[in-house]
């Protein structure tokens, strides 16, 4: 049986709760208090003992008789919640220290908007589809866009097809465009012939329609030659490259969010944008 001396443990899906990151984001420790106990099954006591505050306090906190506003008491619940980066991050607090070097994760001041690093896309899986399930608004820029959401077993598909009783999705797709030479050079690429490329785009077109009873859609082609793979799920982006020889997927995919002052997320959705303007909608 778990004790109040026993450090509190949330499940990593409950950290990618949409409101769990609302609370973060607004700093309401109430709420973040309240979804401790229900995801993690923690007391008041449990905590109070974790965060060092009474329990009563802990109470006048859960239920809006009073607020935290002082950084060393945000830094404390972090450290007492066992909060991963990325919630310390909308917290608006730096990475947790590394406990056996002493050191910062990463450099939060150099690299303020990239929260997370993965060796693959199929390691960022599990994070891509729990803010799927919620997101408000999804881009996808990739090169034909079946792994992503054109087939029933794709990375987002189920996600966007269980939906229901939420807020309308709108979504955009960028593909690229089959009939242009970058088609063709991507196809050289990766040792696959430019019909079989192009058919693959062609049948995603087809395959996205589908979904426009349950979001708001817009598909694209783009002729540039593909460079970065993104998805972006609200504030969130999650980015990966194209080289010769490898697919987006097999790329390392960065962990990208939204800061007031970060270049990296808005230079990446100013693109997309961008693209968006100079493309051909097909759906």
């Amino acid at each position: 049986m778990a004790t109040a001396l026993v450090p509190i443990e949330l499940p990593e899906w409950a950290w990618q709760r949409a409101e769990v990151r609302e609370a973060l984001r607004e700093r309401n420790m109430g709420a973040v208090f309240r979804r401790v106990q229900q995801y993690g099954g923690a007391s008041q006591a449990r905590i109070a003992t974790a965060v060092a505050m009474t329990q009563a306090r802990v109470n006048e906190v859960i239920n809006g008789r009073r607020e935290v506003t002082r950084l060393e008491v945000f830094e404390r619940i972090a450290d007492g919640l066992n909060m991963p980066d990325e919630a310390r991050h909308l917290l608006g607090l730096a990475p947790a220290r590394d406990m056996r070097s002493g050191e910062r994760a990463f450099d939060l001041a150099a690299f303020p908007e990239v929260v997370r690093v993965y060796a693959t896309q199929a390691a960022a899986s599990r994070d891509i589809q729990q803010l799927a399930t919620s997101a408000r608004q999804l881009d996808v820029l990739a090169v034909r866009g079946l792994g992503l959401v054109g087939l029933k077993d794709s990375l987002l598909r189920s996600s966007l097809t269980q939906r229901e009783g939420q807020q309308t999705l709108q979504l955009r797709v960028l593909l690229l465009d089959p009939e242009s030479p970058a088609l063709a050079e991507r196809a050289t690429e990766i040792g696959e012939s430019a019909e079989s490329l192009a058919g693959g785009v062609k049948l995603a077109e087809a395959r996205l329609r589908e979904l426009s009873s349950v979001c708001d859609l817009q598909v694209y082609r783009y002729e540039m030659r593909p460079t970065w793979r993104i998805i972006r799920l609200d504030d969130t982006l999650f980015v990966s490259a194209f080289d010769a020889g490898w697919e987006g997927h097999e790329s390392a995919t960065y962990k990208v969010m939204e800061t007031p002052h970060g270049p990296l997320y808005r230079g990446f959705q100013r693109m997309f944008a961008s693209m968006v303007e100079t493309g051909i909608r097909t759906v």
